[in-house]
Order: structure tokens, then C-alpha cells, then sequence
């Protein structure tokens, strides 16, 4: 978080000029306003009675930041998130950042502007070292992904826990040569790596590079995916993938091929979407109990707004539990 300090040494300026500049000293040059203010403007600078002020302002609307309004799992998670704030008055505002940066940033101008109480991000495009200085508008937590080196409160499952049992499920059934899929290198996704790692490597196993997939998110990723392990002259027997879009795509598309599921190709999804249940066969998954997840993390967020908790380093752990179907 910045400070006077800063603002001085970027405007090129004592701290006593820039102290007065703030408080409207009547003896302080126009040239020196411009340069405090397009110093304060360029560092994110808002001084600690403005920051009050600001603080003190109520709209009732919270923004959630998520990366891909089309993932199911991030339908569900809003939709908890939305019915939670109703009941209390407050509307949700969602923001769907497309996996960049930039997007993201623009998103907390809502909160620097006050026109929101306060942001959820159930995705995370930045570093926590961008995003801090933003929490002097007001509260941000992490709801599922979040930032280890993060503050603030982290409402999140224990996903190495769910990569492990996942793999484990996998090799109990048998298997040794088991294929990896994930998405970004966001928390979620290296998290769940780490359990599948920690799995295979307790079994025993080396992990074959040319069995781990990276930045595989939907239907069609799943369908890409099989084709390349069809085409691969010593395959994996079994694969988890890092949601059940994935885990559908690619058992689509290894009976559009003759393959049978599980006995030619082991499947894994995680989330336990609707899509689960219905596919034929059904998938095993991970459940995460994505509605809990949004209910929780805005009654959190909430109870922050109106005082009632404080918004520190604490992480908040939700349970997992692995739900076998026909796929495995």
C-alpha cells in the first residue's frame, strides 16, 4: 500500500508539500497540485480521510470476478452466490474476466470508483501483489482459487487433497499408466497437480510428461485430448481430467472411436455437474460442493461489509468427496 512517501517521490516533491496539497493548503502552487494528483492518480493514492469516506458509502451490490461464464461449475457457484445476497438486500454483480489480466483490473475500478461494497474473486488472473493495493477501497476475498501469499480471507477446498484421491481412486482400480489434465497454473490447477504427483509418486510411478495436458478446459479440449492419446503408441489406461466438461468430451469422443469407458480408457471429471449423472456412462468425479462454496463465501463477504467479521489471513477449508460412477 502506498504512501505519502511515495507519492512525494514520484511527484518530485517534500512530503510536506504533498501533505498540504491533500489538506488544500491555500500557499501551494498550481504546477505542484498537478503533479501530486497525477502522482496520487498513477500510484492508486487515496488519502486516509477520502479512504474513510469512501469506506463509509453503501451500494449493496458485490462483484464476483470469474475467468469463463460458460464453465458450469462457475453457473452454479454464482447462482448460490446471488440467492445468499438476495436474502440480505444485496445485489451481485458478475464479471466474467476471459482469463486476462487486463479484464481483471478493470474490474476492481468498480471498487476503487465505490460501486460495489466489495469483490469475491472465484478466478485469479493476478498476483496478489497487484491486487493488494486495491483493498484500501474496500474488502476482497478469494472464493475456490486464491493466492497464498493473499491477506485476506480465502474460502477454498483443500484441491491437493482432491488430486490425490482422485489419482489414488485410479490406481486402486489398477492403474498405473494415468494421464493428467489441467488447466491454467492458477492455485486450483497446480494444487490438484500436486495431489496427482504426490499420488503416483507413492505408487511407485515416474509421471510420463507426454501424458500431462495443460490449459484444457472445455467439451471440445476433452475431444482434442483423446484423439492425441489415440494416436499415441503407448497411451495411458486412465486419465483424470480437471472438470467433467473435459472428462464428457473426451468419453464422447473415445466411443466416436470404438473405445470402451472404462475398460479401454478410464475416466475421471471433477466438480460433479449435472452433466455427471446423465452422460453414459455416468462419471466418477470429484464433488466440491460448488453451491456451499458460493453461499459461504458471500455470507463471508457479507459479515465483512457490515462489520460483523474481520477480513484477515484466514483460510476457510470446504469438504470434498469423491463420487464413483461408471466411468472408472
Amino acid at each position: 500500500m502506498y504512501t505519502i512517501k511515495d507519492v512525494a517521490l514520484k511527484a518530485g516533491l517534500s512530503q510536506a508539500t504533498v501533505s498540504r496539497v491533500i489538506n488544500n493548503h491555500p500557499y501551494v502552487s498550481e504546477d505542484k497540485k498537478r503533479a501530486v494528483q497525477k502522482a496520487m492518480d498513477e500510484l492508486g493514492f487515496v488519502p486516509n480521510s477520502s479512504a474513510q469516506r469512501l469506506r463509509n458509502i453503501k451500494t449493496k451490490k458485490i462483484a464476483v470476478l470469474i475467468s469463463r461464464i460458460v464453465n458450469p461449475f462457475f453457473s452454479q457457484l454464482v447462482d448460490a452466490m446471488e440467492q445468499k445476497a438476495a436474502r440480505h438486500g444485496y445485489q451481485l454483480i458478475l464479471c466474467n474476466t476471459r482469463i486476462s489480466r487486463e479484464k481483471e483490473l478493470e474490474y476492481f475500478q468498480l471498487l476503487k470508483s465505490k460501486q460495489v461494497d466489495g469483490i469475491i474473486m472465484a478466478s485469479v488472473e493476478n498476483d496478489w501483489s497487484v491486487i493488494e493495493p486495491y483493498t484500501k477501497y474496500g474488502p476482497i476475498i478469494y472464493c475456490n482459487e486464491y493466492d497464498p501469499n493473499a491477506s485476506v480471507t480465502r474460502v477454498r477446498l483443500d484441491q491437493v487433497e482432491g488430486g490425490y484421491i482422485g489419482t489414488k481412486h485410479l490406481l486402486d482400480k489398477g492403474h498405473r499408466k494415468i494421464g493428467y489434465c489441467q488447466g491454467n497454473d492458477s492455485s486450483v490447477s497446480v494444487n490438484r497437480r500436486k495431489g496427482y504427483l504426490k499420488a503416483v509418486t507413492e505408487a511407485g510411478i515416474e509421471p510420463n510428461p507426454d501424458w500431462m495436458f495443460k490449459n484444457i478446459f472445455t467439451i471440445d479440449d476433452g475431444r482434442a485430448i483423446f484423439r492425441r492419446i489415440a494416436d499415441m503408441n503407448d497411451a495411458p489406461t486412465a486419465l483424470f481430467t480437471g472438470s467433467d466438461e473435459v472428462a464428457a468430451g473426451v468419453i464422447k469422443e473415445a466411443q466416436t472411436h470404438g473405445w470402451k469407458v472404462p475398460d479401454d480408457l478410464a475416466v475421471i471429471g471433477f466438480d460433479d455437474q449435472p452433466i455427471a449423472s446423465l452422460l453414459d456412462p455416468q462419471i466418477t468425479t470429484i464433488n466440491q460442493f460448488t453451491s456451499d462454496i458460493g453461499e459461504t463465501a458471500m455470507k463471508v463477504m457479507l459479515e465483512i461489509v457490515q462489520g460483523k467479521r474481520k477480513n484477515n489471513s484466514t483460510d476457510i477449508l470446504l469438504p470434498i468427496q469423491l463420487i464413483e460412477r461408471q466411468s472408472t
